[in-house]
């Protein structure tokens, strides 16, 4: 299932190559006039580019005959493989777009001010920004400072001086805790991010949420709180296991987390899903690599990354620098889930 919401829709490079059956990479090279593009497969981008009403950046086409512009990322110094898949992403949009990369890793303690201000100081025309590095920037001098476009990825709400591209995590959880209930669970138990990630408070919500309207109370006692490592979801599912009585379903924020949770379970000896239910959020590879298979979230990691790099793009060509788009998720069922 999966609910969207766009504002300020706008065409995008994506757009264009997709009704004319040809790579991004070619849309540009005909934009900009480099390249080798067939006479054949130039009328079809450009009946394309004519019927979709694209606009091509300022940026864009200048790629041809100036330096590339350069997107950093600022990313947070965890491992996860929501992070492993976006930066990866990242990497390929930006080529697609004849644009160059820049990458920094916020140590632990680092100020994000401090990180966002190496990466504009290396060069960073444009900043894509990682959870939870909008929140904490956005509407600080420090931000306003650095006079560079931002977009944002994952977060739970829209910005106001920056572009944000996302996805409903409160309905996304309450998606996973209702189907948890529907088939039976009653003790449902929760593994959070970190409470200073806006998209954690929303799927602690929308957990929440589903258990009002099937008339069952809010137990702090089945929520424990992780950092969205493997590390930190085994600790928390060991806690949740030991509380008495048993949890008998686990919905953990990401899919690393439920894996651990997987791990957690079968060293207790529990047969899954018949003694406990696992859900996870993202979708990530990982989430098909453990027994057994995850039920989980879709999050369309490719789609925000692409749509937050067309946006900045936008504005780095004196377009729109602050938008809002909602991209649709989807509920997948395998074999985690009783």
């Amino acid at each position: 299932m999966g609910r969207s919401r766009q504002k300020h829709p706008r065409v995008t490079v994506l757009d264009v190559a997709a009704r004319a059956g040809v790579s991004a990479m070619t849309v540009s090279n005909v934009v900009n006039c480099v390249g080798k593009v067939g006479a054949e497969t130039r009328a079809r981008v450009l009946a394309a580019i004519e019927a979709l009403g694209y606009v091509p950046s300022q940026a864009a086409r200048n790629l041809a005959g100036a330096a590339p512009a350069r997107i950093g990322v600022l990313y947070a110094d965890v491992e996860s493989m929501f992070l492993s898949v976006a930066l990866a992403d990242a990497s390929v949009a930006v080529a697609e777009r004849g644009l160059q990369l820049l990458v920094r890793r916020a140590g632990v303690g680092e100020a994000p001010e401090q990180a966002a201000q190496a990466l504009v100081r290396s060069g960073a025309d444009a900043l894509l920004l990682m959870p939870p590095f909008a929140e904490m920037l956005s509407g600080t001098e420090a931000f306003r400072a650095l006079a560079v476009p931002a977009a944002a990825i994952a977060t739970a709400q829209p910005l106001p001086d920056m572009a944000t591209v996302r996805m409903d995590n409160f309905s996304a959880a309450r998606s996973l805790t209702e189907l948890l209930l529907a088939r039976g669970c009653r003790r449902v138990a929760t593994i959070t991010g970190p409470a200073h990630h806006s998209d954690s408070r929303a799927r602690l919500d929308g957990y929440k949420a589903a258990l009002a309207a099937h008339g069952l109370p809010f137990d702090p006692a089945l929520v424990a709180e992780g950092n969205f490592t493997f590390a930190s979801g085994l600790a928390a599912a060991n806690a949740l296991l030991d509380v008495v009585p048993r949890p008998d379903a686990i919905a953990a924020a990401n899919d690393d987390m439920a894996a651990a949770v997987l791990w957690a379970a079968h060293s207790r000896g529990l047969v899954l899903p018949r003694d406990l239910s696992v859900t996870g959020f993202d979708d990530t590879l990982l989430a098909t690599r453990v027994w057994p298979a995850l039920t989980t979230i879709r999050q369309p990691i490719r789609q925000m990354i692409a749509a937050a790099v067309d946006h900045l793009t936008t504005a780095l060509g004196g377009g729109a620098a602050v938008s809002d788009t909602v991209l649709d998720f989807t509920l997948v069922e395998r074999d985690s889930v009783v």
